[in-house]
């Protein structure tokens, strides 16, 4: 497919600098960007769909056992005898 950008000259700088500092042409360089833009889109989106899915997971005891397996590890993890989860601090801070 061929398209025909009308560019603002802000945008047309940015483009012909970044192709000047990576050796390519601007048409190259718009492409990579584009091809760039859109993959990170795609990857936002299935992160999303994944976390999403976490949340509507309907199995709350496993959601619960889970929590407590990772404040456990991330407490006997530490070089410092100071827990980031002290359970007297449970339902105030955490």
């Amino acid at each position: 497919m061929t398209l025909t950008l009308n560019l603002s000259p802000e945008l047309e700088q940015y483009l012909v600098r970044e192709a000047n500092q990576h050796g390519l042409s601007v048409e190259v360089m718009a492409m990579q960007l584009l091809t760039n833009s859109i993959s990170l889109k795609q990857k936002q989106t299935e992160a999303v769909n994944l976390l999403q899915s976490w949340i509507d997971d309907e199995d709350e005891s496993e959601q619960q056992e889970t929590g407590q397996y990772l404040i456990h590890a991330l407490d006997e993890d530490r070089l410092s005898d100071r827990k980031l989860f002290p359970l007297e601090m449970k339902g105030i801070t955490w």
